[in-house]
């Protein structure tokens, strides 16, 4: 481990149960758990059967680098819904949204967040680790007279609680479960509060949890023991990525960017086009206007082939119409997927090639999901 890499709450946990850490985003974080003869309950496995669980039964993953920041004062919501792209006033207290900051000049992506509205004076987003200083130093800057914006990095905890199994889990430990999803709940856990969302990465039913920086082990320590008897495993990021990639959910710094704007990466349903106000607006609108020159497609694997970011797409001829942003082998299909920016005249169903250690492997353009979970929800 880099000495200079921050670490979760969890960090002991982690090595105890085997994990192989790596950097991500700055903080040293478990990528999966070891694959070998661990015992210890709760034990990932590697990358494929904690894949599996979340799939078929219940999985946690710690996410604590991820970013806090709180955004309190008079007309703090209605500020945040002035620079941010969704359109805030479309929930209620009470729900979170998926939302975007962006670039003013450009429209790029600075960051993917969520915002969870706690009343009109009160916003909490959850940026990516990475991005959380420069979304914290743009709204500072941008903010009026009387609203502060904190970051709150270390104070918060979060963990992801995903799979069929998930409600059960949470139950046993008297947390609540039955609130609609992108929907929030304060409750309590040994006497302090938890953040309980309806949300997650991974497309199955699940929740993610906020709790006080230092009630973290402690909650983690209690999940994986009422999980027991639905197999819960400690998930890693290399898992969250194949099951995020399964989804089409794209990733910041892969999937959108500074230079990948949302209407590239098909976003553009959290952007709210009517608001009068938000950063990036004009650019925004012009580009949808005149039609963004590349769009942000699904590519599924015919030959046998696993796509890997910034491979060369190529058309029938060789010639270069786009690059591959996220790529991975489904564990859930066994076979190759992935997204790509392609010129905007390649749609689903079309062929296109990727060269693969320079040979052309055959890809369908298609829509995702890969997986259809709908079911399970």
């Amino acid at each position: 481990m880099t000495t200079d890499l921050l670490t979760s709450p969890l960090h002991a946990r982690h090595v105890a149960l085997g994990a192989k850490m790596a950097d991500f985003g700055g903080w040293d974080m478990p990528i999966e758990y070891s694959a070998g003869s661990n015992s210890a309950p709760g034990a990932g496995g590697g990358v494929l059967k904690e894949h599996a669980a979340v799939r078929s039964g219940v999985g946690v993953f710690d996410v604590s680098h991820l970013g806090k920041a709180a955004v309190t004062g008079p007309g703090a919501a209605a500020f945040v819904n002035s620079v941010l792209a969704n359109d805030l006033a479309r929930i209620e207290e009470g729900q979170a949204q998926y939302t975007l900051c962006c670039d003013e000049a450009t429209g790029g992506v600075v960051d993917d967040l969520i915002a969870y509205l706690y009343g009109a004076d009160d916003v909490f987003l959850i940026p990516n680790a990475a991005n959380t200083a420069e979304v914290v130093r743009r709204l500072q800057a941008a903010a009026p007279e009387g609203v502060t914006v904190e970051n709150q990095h270390q104070r918060f905890g979060v963990l992801a609680v995903q799979g069929p199994k998930s409600a059960e889990v949470l139950a046993k430990l008297g947390l609540p479960t039955e609130h609609d999803y992108m929907s929030f709940v304060v409750a309590d856990f040994q006497g302090a509060p938890v953040i309980v969302c309806r949300t997650g990465y991974t497309g199955e039913h699940g929740y993610e949890l906020v709790p006080l920086w230092d009630k973290t082990e402690a909650l983690w320590d209690a999940l994986l023991e009422a999980g027991e008897e639905y197999e819960i495993r400690a998930c890693g990021l290399g898992a969250r990525d194949t099951l995020r990639t399964e989804m089409g959910y794209p990733l910041h710094g892969q999937d959108l960017s500074l230079e990948i704007t949302p209407n590239m990466a098909r976003a553009g349903w959290a952007v709210g086009w009517k608001k009068p106000a938000f950063w990036g607006r004009d650019a925004l609108l012009a580009e949808r206007e005149a039609g963004a020159k590349r769009l942000l497609r699904g590519i599924k694997a015919v030959d046998r082939a696993i796509p890997r970011s910034h491979m060369v797409v190529n058309d029938a001829a060789g010639k270069q119409i786009g690059e591959v942003t996220s790529g991975t082998f489904s564990p859930t299909l066994r076979e190759g997927i992935g997204l790509a920016l392609l010129d905007r005249d390649y749609t689903e169903g079309d062929t296109v090639y990727l060269d693969v250690r320079g040979k052309a492997a055959a890809f369908t353009v298609v829509k995702p999901p890969f997986v259809d979970v709908r079911t399970r929800n």
